[in-house]
């Protein structure tokens, strides 16, 4: 049947300025009815395909087809083509106005996602897998609009999805109070809602009773995909249910199990379902050039050049090209520009305030200047949150037509073009398994903006496999340290496993800390007894507050290096010595110009590649420094100087001594040494350079609840300090 309908829908292609004839759009209309009465995905992938080739069906057919429309319960494409798609049946009138949203204004839900509805209205907690495509946060939203819940936590795995959830649910502030750091207190007047990572989660003091958690992307929860974060995930889910038992909604794709007893436990349903509104092509580019790809030498230039001709076929749709790592990203997008200046295409006429920002924050050299300006943008995992903000923004209105990924385009950020390309197989120096190929392939084809989504494969796809989601805290086979400190003893399944007895010999004191940490607790404990052994030789390496020495921060860092990072965590290039180095020095200078320019100089002047030109090292230095920036300055480094403070503590004081204390420095380094009270600023994706041109304006006892508020009440965003881009920042929020 699939390749009955696979060439059903190639004669509707290759139909060109005419019409079905009316035998043949009946005879298709009465397969369609026959397959959507079994619920057959062909019937509505049929019927998908109809509405992208509506100009070519029969008049006499219309209402038929109108009718299927209506049958396959796609009612939010009838909605978004009442002019033209006129539903005459009143009994399908009557059940599409039931699937309109009873709190947000025009918005239909299809036939699924009001099933969803229902589930989530009922006494059950839900956990779903449903395609990219498929609208699952939309039912977020609807929930939200609702305000039937007092204290909602939103869990995301990235800044860049909170973000991008923050400005949709910006429009209910009157009834809610968005908290997005750990250092905002709820409301008592409005409700409150949490938008949190799972290790913000972890660190919040002040909840009040949650009534409604919702976990997007929940297979982060598995400890075998091999996530160093799971371990947070799990802690932060388990600390919520056990506190509050609240009604949870976990949503997430490609899904097929999950542990085995947990919905019966928890009052759940899995709800597994592969309804979507677009239909996704797929197109094997390798198997036409069979055995010419590489990776390295001619196959690999061939390889570059096949999809550098792909992609200017593709130049009237965008396109979104998955690599395997930043480093790919900014290669590809490069050599990709050229090839457009070459081939003769001239710039784009838009005009990109984030340029004007790069030019003076960063280099006129960078290559994401001449990327922007020929249509292209970069996304990975080492851009600052603002950049990635501004060129996923670009996308979505069309500006920019081509943007190469990493992994981030499936987890960190919610957008989709016409087109993907799978050019790389690897995900940093894993391979690709099935389950990422399906996140990267859901994000062809946009709901609501194409009917028909296109994967183009440059590399064989993974074999189909079942994808089954543990969940450690619950299952506990396997399940980490980490995780297992944190559960109840009541909750332990084994009792007896040398794991738990050796967790349950840590002094209740440590034991207390350490779970508060949440790191490694081998490493931890590590951590403790080399501190007893070496406190009274180099108390004074540990008896620092507010800012180091350099002796000082090496001793800290090396302790935290040796002993918190987890096997098999990538840390390359990046060193001990060399994380020491940076960190000190950025606290001196604070700006990124002086660290990329001293990085530049250090590259230049020990490069041994002939053939890298000024040009290049200074890209990659760029890059480099906004990864160190990312992961180190803003992630790692803060929180290992947190659980370093917390565990030089107990020995300082077990040995009578004046503790130090290393948050200050913790605190200002993750946020870029901006005041307490503006750092909400960053969270709203307002560059750091923007808010320090005003810093001087807003007093320090403005509470970080009421900075926006100031800025507007004094006009600061028109300050002629600001360029329109930083404006533009302000203006967003405001």
């Amino acid at each position: 049947m699939h390749n009955n309908i696979d060439l059903i829908i190639k004669s509707l292609e290759d139909i060109q300025g005419v019409s079905l004839s009316i035998d043949e759009s009946f005879k298709y209309a009465q397969l369609a009815n026959s397959l959507l009465n079994k619920q057959d995905e062909n019937g509505y992938r049929l019927v998908i395909n109809i509405l992208n080739n509506w100009n070519k069906i029969p008049q006499p057919t219309i209402e038929l087809w109108t009718d299927l429309i209506e049958a396959a319960g796609f009612y939010p494409y009838l909605e978004k083509n009442k002019q033209s798609i006129i539903l005459n049946n009143l009994s399908g009138a009557i059940r599409k106005e039931m699937h309109l949203s009873e709190y947000m204004p025009l918005k239909y839900f299809h036939e699924e996602q009001f099933k969803l509805l229902d589930l989530l209205n009922s006494n059950k907690n839900v956990i779903v897998s449903a395609p990219t495509s498929f609208g699952k946060s939309l039912l977020i939203e609807e929930a939200v609009a609702s305000t039937k819940y007092s204290n909602i936590v939103i869990i995301q795995p990235t800044l860049a999805l909170l973000d991008e959830t923050r400005r949709k649910l910006q429009k209910y502030k009157d009834k809610y109070k968005l908290i997005i750091r750990t250092s905002q207190e709820p409301s008592t007047i409005k409700k409150n809602i949490y938008l949190f990572t799972a290790e913000r989660v972890n660190e919040y003091k002040f909840f009040p009773k949650i009534d409604f958690l919702v976990i997007d992307e929940f297979y982060k929860l598995s400890g075998l995909r091999d996530d160093e974060r799971s371990a947070s995930l799990n802690n932060a889910f388990y600390h919520l249910l056990e506190k509050f038992n609240p009604k949870f909604y976990l949503l997430g794709p490609n899904i097929d199990k999950i542990s085995e007893g947990f919905s019966t436990k928890y009052n759940a349903i899995f709800y597994k379902c592969n309804y979507s509104l677009v239909d996704t092509r797929e197109f094997n580019i390798y198997k036409e050039y069979d055995g010419k790809f590489g990776a390295s030498g001619k196959k690999k230039e061939f390889k570059e050049q096949t999809l550098f001709d792909l992609l200017l076929s593709l130049n009237e749709e965008q396109t979104i090209i998955y690599c395997s790592a930043p480093p790919k990203v900014r290669s590809l997008a490069s050599k990709f520009t050229t090839y457009l200046i070459e081939k003769g295409i001239s710039q784009m006429k838009v005009n990109f305030p984030l340029i004007e920002w790069i030019e003076e924050n960063v280099s006129t050299k960078w290559s994401l200047i001449q990327n922007l300006q020929h249509g292209i943008g970069i996304h990975d995992g080492a851009l600052q949150k603002h950049i990635t903000t501004s060129i996923i923004d670009y996308f979505n209105d069309g500006l920019i037509k081509y943007l190469f990924c990493t992994s981030t385009i499936i987890e960190g950020v919610n957008t989709s073009a016409k087109n993907i390309i799978y050019f790389d197989d690897k995900k940093g120096p894993n391979d690709v398994d099935y389950f990422d190929y399906s996140n990267i392939k859901g994000r062809a084809g946009r709901m609501m903006e194409h009917y028909i989504g296109k994967i183009y494969n440059f590399n064989p796809p993974p074999k189909k496999e079942d994808i089954v989601i543990d969940i450690p805290f619950y299952q506990q086979n396997p399940i980490k340290d980490e995780v297992l400190i944190q559960l109840s003893e009541n909750h332990v399944l084994n009792k007896n496993s040398n794991q738990f007895l050796e967790i349950q010999k840590i002094p209740s004191r440590e034991k207390e800390i350490i779970k508060l940490n949440g790191l490694s607790v081998s490493g931890q404990k590590n951590i403790l007894s080399i501190l007893r052994e070496e406190i009274s030789q180099n108390y004074n390496l540990l008896s620092w507050t507010n800012f180091p020495t350099y002796k000082q921060l090496e001793y800290v860092l090396t302790l935290a290096w040796n002993n918190l990072i987890l096997a098999g965590e990538t840390t390359k290039p990046m060193t001990a010595s060399r994380l020491t180095y940076m960190t000190f020095n950025y606290g001196i200078e604070r700006s990124i110009n002086s660290i990329i320019n001293d990085t530049f100089k250090y590259d230049k002047k020990n490069n041994k590649n002939a053939s890298k030109t000024d040009y290049d090292i200074l890209n990659e230095a760029i890059q480099k420094i906004f990864q160190i920036m990312k992961h180190w300055f803003q992630y790692k480094v803060p929180k290992w100087l947190s659980v370093m403070t917390s565990l030089q503590e107990v020995v300082c004081i077990d040995n009578k001594l004046r503790p130090g204390n290393y948050l200050v420095y913790a605190n200002t380094l993750e946020n870029d040494f901006i005041p307490e009270n503006l750092t909400i600023l960053l969270e709203y994706g307002i560059p750091t350079s923007a808010i320090r041109k005003l810093e001087r304006y807003i007093p320090r006892e403005i509470g970080q609840d009421e900075v926006l508020t100031y800025i507007k009440a004094k006009s600061l965003q028109e300050s002629e300090k600001l360029i329109m881009y930083e404006k533009e920042k302000f203006l967003i929020n405001l």
